[in-house]
């Protein structure tokens, strides 16, 4: 299954890989390409509705993540 936005490319390995760090690197990455603030918004309740592992899924369900 391909991400969301398969476009928007997230670099997850090598990074703070605390679940704050991996979302604020997702929403910025998502701003830089133009997602609207409803949309980047959505993600982060999604990403924060979880657990860490949850995080992680909605990273990569989102996201081209490396």
């Amino acid at each position: 299954m391909s991400p969301k936005y398969p476009e928007i490319q997230v670099q997850l390995t090598g990074a703070d890989s605390s679940a704050p760090a991996i979302v604020r690197n997702c929403r910025a990455a998502a701003q830089h390409a133009g997602l609207s603030t409803s949309e980047r918004d959505k993600f982060m309740r999604e990403a924060f509705s979880g657990d860490y592992g949850n995080v992680i899924a909605t990273a990569i369900a989102w996201f081209d993540c490396r």
